[in-house]
């Protein structure tokens, strides 16, 4: 009887023992599990690389902008403003005798008129200034009766004579130099190719052609006379 029992108890203690280890192995195995149970790596998002910019001196050049190539391209041009410029004033500058080539108005222009000589003088009553050569002697004429004169002037030698003929005054000048003399010829009325003229100047000496006239003679003179009057010198 007591070796049945003792038997019973191992059996028992077997059992028990059995159950617990049974029970051990199942969790580790729950625990271990297969390789195809293992989760896969969930994979790190990596950013995108970075373009990294190319220099202007590594790569080729760019196209210039929209903007750019606006500004290379040529500026529209603009319409000229009309605009009305003065007109040139007439010049009152000669031209010395070897300037002068082309013929002027200085050659004789006309003869006397039917009115007749003017008395006491060799001109007739059309012109406005008279210049008597032999004499030496000028008149101013207004409305064919004397003005002012005689008066004493100045003449050109034989080398360079005083013209003689009928003139029309040319252009006036108050203060003028003679480019070929480079003398002063104040107060002049050119009235004769080669920049024959009435003028101020010396009475001790010949001109070059001129009428030298004294101070207060060659004043009135040039206030006196205008262009397209009439000259005649005798």
């Amino acid at each position: 009887m007591a070796v049945e029992l003792q038997g019973a108890r191992r059996i028992a203690w077997g059992a028990a023992l059995a159950a617990v280890l049974s029970t051990v192995l199942v969790g580790i195995g729950a625990g271990v599990g297969t390789a195809d149970e293992v989760p896969a790596a969930v994979p790190v998002a990596q950013s995108a690389p970075r373009a990294v910019p190319v220099l202007p001196e590594q790569g080729p050049r760019a196209a210039p902008t929209t903007e750019r190539a606006s500004q290379a391209a040529p500026r529209a041009t603009a319409e000229p403003e009309t605009t009305t410029e003065p007109e040139a004033e007439a010049t009152t500058e000669p031209a010395s005798r070897a300037e002068r080539q082309a013929p002027s108005a200085s050659v004789p222009v006309r003869s006397a008129g039917p009115s007749g000589v003017v008395a006491g003088t060799p001109c007739t009553a059309t012109a406005k200034a008279c210049v008597d050569l032999a004499a030496r002697k000028a008149w101013l004429f207004e409305n064919g009766a004397i003005r002012r004169g005689s008066v004493t002037v100045m003449i050109g030698d034989e080398i360079d004579p005083t013209p003689v003929g009928t003139f029309l005054v040319e252009w006036k000048a108050e203060q003028w130099t003679s480019r070929e003399y480079l003398t002063q010829m104040p107060y002049a009325v050119f009235f004769a190719e080669g920049g024959i003229a009435f003028h101020e100047g010396p009475q001790d000496t010949n001109s070059a052609g001129c009428v030298k006239l004294t101070h207060q003679n060659a004043v009135a003179w040039f206030e006196y006379l205008q262009v397209g009057d009439e000259v005649q010198v005798r």
